[in-house]
């Protein structure tokens, strides 16, 4: 039995952004329910949560929300939990030697704060320089969107995506930068509509000013 954490302990944590590591926390027995069983029991909790909310169940609109909710959770939103999920990356051969960055922008992503489980919602930029291999560029989509669905931390995200490509590709001259906009401020606690948070990953070939400053050109981070 977990031990549940304190008011006191919440208040002292207050709304601290922590991130306590590249891997996503996972027990080691995350997997051993099948996800049939998870939806099920999430299904449970979630009626019990609605029901001590003081929602009257028995309503029609309501009746069906813990599964649809349950359902959703480990289905959609935070399905990039189960590496069963991770995209398979194929890699072509450079045929058309092309020796300069290749960027992929605007790649729309939303995700969910592991703090107060509340949507992020943003784009991630990413660039790579190919050693002899390229990459289908939905690949690249599906992987930011693989690492976004499980509760996240931005700069975690930032980092498995930046991690994720250099192991496809077999590179290390790759960049990242990612602008997000977070519900847990801006639809609660300050309450601010308007600030984004910008977080990146530089690395091999584009730790070089010039390489770095004409990808942020490309995104529209030099303005």
């Amino acid at each position: 039995m977990l031990k549940a954490i304190t008011e006191t302990e919440v208040d002292e944590l207050g709304d601290n952004h922590i991130m306590t590591g590249i891997e996503t926390p996972l027990r080691e027995d995350a997997f051993q329910l099948d996800d049939q069983l998870k939806i099920e029991l999430i299904e449970e909790k979630f009626f019990e949560i609605m029901n001590i909310l003081g929602l009257d169940m028995e309503d029609d609109s309501l009746k069906g929300t813990p599964h649809r909710v349950a359902k959703m959770y480990v289905k959609e939103i935070f399905s990039g939990l189960n590496p069963a999920n991770k995209p398979k990356i194929a890699l072509f051969k450079n045929k058309y030697k092309y020796k300069e960055m290749l960027v992929e922008k605007d790649i729309t992503f939303y995700s969910n704060c592991e703090h107060h489980f509340v949507p992020i919602i943003g784009k991630a930029h990413v660039a790579y320089i190919s050693n002899g291999s390229v990459i289908g560029l939905s690949k690249i989509n599906r992987i930011v969107n693989y690492y976004a669905k499980r509760p996240q931390v931005q700069e975690r995200l930032t980092i498995q995506i930046a991690n994720a490509l250099k192991e496809a590709l077999g590179t290390e001259d790759l960049a990242v930068v990612i602008d997000a906009h977070h519900l847990c401020v801006s639809s609660r606690g300050i309450q601010d509509v308007n600030s984004s948070t910008i977080t990146s990953s530089y690395s091999g070939k584009f730790l070089n000013e010039q390489n770095r400053s004409e990808f942020l050109n490309y995104t529209g981070f030099s303005k």
